[in-house]
């Protein structure tokens, strides 16, 4: 009897030690984990921006732990290209207490009451999968165990069959209340059909306040330069502060770092005329290299309140990127899902990612559905430096003492919501 080919849906909504495994093994697997997801990273956003020429904001880190999950029952040549794409170098025994720590880890240092006695507001970062699976097929004991004890995503018995649309109510309700009802509605309708059989998703939600807030009575209206030579008017807010900051080989860098936390907003400013090359040639050893040379200097720094959101599928990014066989479903081998022989098999049918950031005089509001101690002096300097954020730029959430990347996105036009 020919087996059925059933799409599986993978939502990546834009963040303990395992037994037996020593502290020091276990900081070990976190880095190399940490690494794989920067490289990742940056070879997505390479993809989006080549197909996107407006604002983007994506999360890596939670299409990332989204695939995981479903990487956890592949086999064969299906698991080689996804391991290959996404940097998974730990095998599919190692990845999930890794994931499981730096989960742990990330939670901890980005979520706290609000401290008033030193002026920090409460600081908030929620990381949470979700699993529905058809009530009546039958998925690895192993599988859906794996997924509960190190992912936190118990299978939830779905109905898909009978009643898709209440199914997809249910999994567009639990994302938006894991985000704070910033993300709404990512599966559209027609998105769960009688044909799915099982959903993974990932949400991430962040707010941070800065350490150094904005005055909001000095925000005024400015003009911000576009890539095409025009100007849009859009509120800018300023302040006079001590800053980690570089000017480097055509483009300037900054952190703004938020209250109580070792999360930080790093904002990469091309120079006029240079965005496209410092764009093309953003990488995770650039990256390092820029966080490695910030040093803290006096600026007098202006930049764009901004907030837009940002939807997209990134299937036909994975394949282009080498994750072909998952999505075919003659060639995807997801034999690790299933509970003995069924008469159907698993293909990955989408991957649908959404994700918000505003940026105030506050602080940062960030969310997504599917998130390195500073080092270097710069020389003392008498005047304060001018800094203005009045072009396009890239933006990055940062956890700075694991460096891991919760969000990366673009500015391209701050006007535009």
């Amino acid at each position: 009897m020919r087996s059925r080919r059933i799409p599986l849906l993978v939502l990546a909504v834009l963040l303990l030690v395992s037994g037996g495994m020593g502290v020091m093994a276990q900081e070990d697997a976190t880095s190399e984990l940490v690494d794989g997801n920067s490289a990742f990273a940056f070879d997505l956003y390479a993809q989006i921006q080549q197909a996107d020429d407006g604002n983007v904001i994506v999360s890596p880190y939670s299409i990332s732990q989204a695939l995981a999950m479903t990487y956890a029952g592949a086999d064969g040549e299906t698991a080689a290209q996804m391991a290959a794409v996404l940097h998974f170098t730990l095998g599919q025994d190692g990845l999930p207490p890794a994931f499981q720590t730096l989960d742990s880890d990330l939670t901890t240092r980005g979520t706290a009451a609000a401290d008033p006695d030193r002026g920090y507001p409460p600081r908030t970062l929620n990381i949470a999968n979700g699993l529905w699976g058809e009530q009546t097929f039958p998925f690895s004991a192993d599988f859906s165990a794996q997924l509960a004890d190190y992912y936190g995503a118990g299978l939830q018995p779905t109905d898909f069959i009978g009643q898709p649309d209440a199914a997809r109510d249910q999994i567009n309700d639990w994302i938006a209340e894991q985000t704070e009802d910033r993300i709404e509605d990512i599966v559209p309708e027609g998105g769960i059909t009688q044909d799915t059989r099982l959903v993974l998703a990932n949400a991430i939600y962040f707010y941070g306040g800065w350490l150094n807030t904005f005055d909001e009575s000095g925000t005024a209206d400015a003009d911000f330069h576009l890539l095409d030579g025009s100007t849009v008017s859009t509120p800018f807010m300023s302040q006079q502060a001590f800053f980690s900051y570089l000017a480097g080989d055509g483009f300037q860098a900054l952190e703004l770092p938020y209250a109580g936390s070792q999360f930080a907003f790093t904002v990469i400013l091309p120079d006029e005329g240079n965005f496209d090359a410092v764009e093309d040639g953003l990488d995770a050893v650039m990256l390092e290299s820029i966080v490695r040379q910030l040093g803290s200097r006096e600026l007098i720094l202006s930049m764009p309140k901004f907030e837009f959101d940002y939807a997209t599928s990134v299937a036909d990014t994975l394949q282009a990127m080498g994750m072909t066989h998952a999505f075919d479903p003659n060639l995807a081998d997801f034999s690790g899902l299933l509970d003995g022989v069924s008469p159907e098999t698993l293909y990955i049918s989408d991957v649908l990612h959404k994700a918000f950031i505003g940026v105030d005089e506050n602080g940062t509001e960030a969310a997504a559905a599917t998130t390195v101690m500073m080092a270097g002096a710069a020389a003392p300097v008498d005047e304060p430096l001018e800094v203005s954020v009045d072009r396009p730029f890239i933006f990055l959430i940062r956890d700075t003492q694991s460096g891991a990347i919760l969000f990366v996105g673009r500015v391209m036009d701050p006007s535009a919501a």
